[in-house]
């Protein structure tokens, strides 16, 4: 419903987002929990009580509304469910439409040039992506050694390709236990480890993976911060793909992946405007039959914790490991329906049926930065550091996590950090690989940045 106000910027996201800035009571929890709190202009809180307020321009030249990761640790905590993040993303597009420059304006460039590219290529092409973004923002040079180490270890595909989804897919016959497969522009660059790894371990147990022929990009963060149609459609050309296949279900390994198509799914079935707008960009009427699964949502249900359990050859013993989730698998709630979205827990009992030891620690769903890893790297320094550092001080041996963007963060930052010993960071596929007697380059543990060849030793003498 239209909110009585005389303040246009509050009545303009009210009708974008349907979101009541008026409900904000000051209790200060979004700004309590917010990760890049330290880096904005203006807290969380303050955004809110200044739209109350009518401080229209104060907001839309902020830097806030730029720098949000959109981690969802705001909407999950707020005793009102506001969704803080998608009102930044709504502030970002006023500013944009009222002609008031990005005060963050490497952000802004990446998202251009994110979304040209998977416009004109189908699919994000990360080498074109990171060579205009260092020479827009006069850094030729950044992130060059990390960058030459990922081609050596063939991480980066140097050419793009070039995908168009089919006008309408053909159905597939199904069997009994196969999923369709949904692995992100990701999973076929720069974590190819996850894919191989996926791939291996859920051979093990018979379960075969679908992947439509024409998927495209999900649009990832630099859609739903500049078009909201245009963030909705993303995902759901791809979930048309899936359900014109004949599938129910659809695994999304990558969390932002997984993320959008949740998201998506949540707002066409709130908004039937938006729902048809979508179905006229896509040409096609969907019908909202897919189901869609996290990769932990698989081993967990169609897998099963027995199973896992029962496939193990060399137990993990002595192993400590800690489980990182990071921000999208389970917030906000309202949209991933997790039962413990500050406490999630899947993986822990994976890693523990290994024989590994599960620690409890208090940095399972903080937030990385993966939304500012090619812009802000420096603030992405800084988080991946209090992450290690607190996996450090509780004794893990070991980081575990199913997200592609965390896995590169934790990983391949890990130089830039300078640590004084390196940590592993493995993906829980690889970590389930190893435990099950799979061999390493099955499960591409070369590709992994931080040397994996100690850890793997330790466990063959264990």
């Amino acid at each position: 419903m239209p909110i009585e106000t005389k303040n246009t910027l509050a009545q303009e996201i009210a009708t974008e987002t349907g979101e009541n800035v008026y409900l904000c009571y000051q209790c200060v929890k979004c700004t309590s929990g917010c990760p890049l709190a330290n880096e904005f202009d203006l807290a969380p809180n303050q955004v809110m009580r200044a739209l109350q307020l009518g401080e229209d321009d104060r907001v839309l030249n902020s830097k806030t509304i730029w720098l949000c990761a959109s981690c969802q640790t705001c909407v999950t905590r707020c005793p009102h469910a506001i969704d803080l993040p998608r009102i930044n993303d709504q502030l970002a597009m006023t500013a944009k439409k009222r002609g008031i420059k990005s005060k963050v304006p490497e952000i802004a460039i990446f998202r251009e040039v994110f979304l040209r590219y998977a416009r004109w290529l189908g699919r994000a092409y990360e080498p074109g992506l990171i060579a205009e973004m260092n020479l827009r923002t006069r850094q030729p040079f950044k992130d060059m050694d990390m960058g030459l180490q990922m081609v050596l270890k063939r991480k980066i595909k140097l050419l793009p390709g070039f995908i168009r989804p089919p006008k309408r897919a053909k159905p597939t016959p199904q069997k009994e236990n196969s999923i369709a497969y949904y692995p992100g522009c990701s999973l076929h660059s720069l974590s190819s480890e996850l894919d191989h790894s996926t791939k291996a371990v859920l051979k093990e147990f018979g379960v075969e993976l679908h992947e439509p022929e024409g998927w495209t990009c999900c649009g990832s963060s630099p859609a739903h911060s500049t078009d909201h149609l245009l963030a909705t459609t993303m995902p759901v050309q791809n979930l048309a793909l899936v359900e014109q296949s004949g599938y129910k279900q659809v695994v999304a390994p990558c969390a932002a992946c997984y993320a959008r198509f949740k998201a998506a799914q949540h707002d066409i079935a709130k908004d039937p405007a938006l729902k048809k707008a979508v179905d006229a960009k896509i040409g096609y009427t969907y019908q909202d039959r897919v189901e869609v699964k996290s990769l932990l949502d698989v081993l967990d249900e169609r897998v099963g914790l027995d199973a896992i359990a029962k496939r193990v050859k060399k137990p993990l013993r002595d192993l400590k490991v800690v489980s990182y989730y990071g921000c999208l698998l389970t917030r906000p709630p309202k949209v991933t329906h997790a039962d413990h979205p500050e406490n999630p827990v899947q993986m822990d009992r994976v890693v523990e049926k290994l024989g590994a030891t599960a620690l409890d620690w208090s940095f399972k769903t903080d937030c990385c930065g993966g939304a500012l890893s090619l812009t802000r790297t420096d603030i992405v320094l800084g988080l991946t550091r209090r992450i290690l550092d607190n996996a450090r001080a509780v004794g893990a041996d070991v980081v575990v996590t199913s997200c592609p963007l965390c896995h590169v963060n934790l990983d391949a930052r890990q130089a830039a950090l300078k640590l004084a010993k390196p940590m592993p960071i493995l993906f829980i596929t690889q970590l389930m690989g190893l435990a099950f007697g799979l061999a390493p380059h099955a499960l591409a543990l070369e590709k992994n940045m931080v040397d994996t060849r100690p850890l793997v030793q330790q466990l063959a003498a264990a």
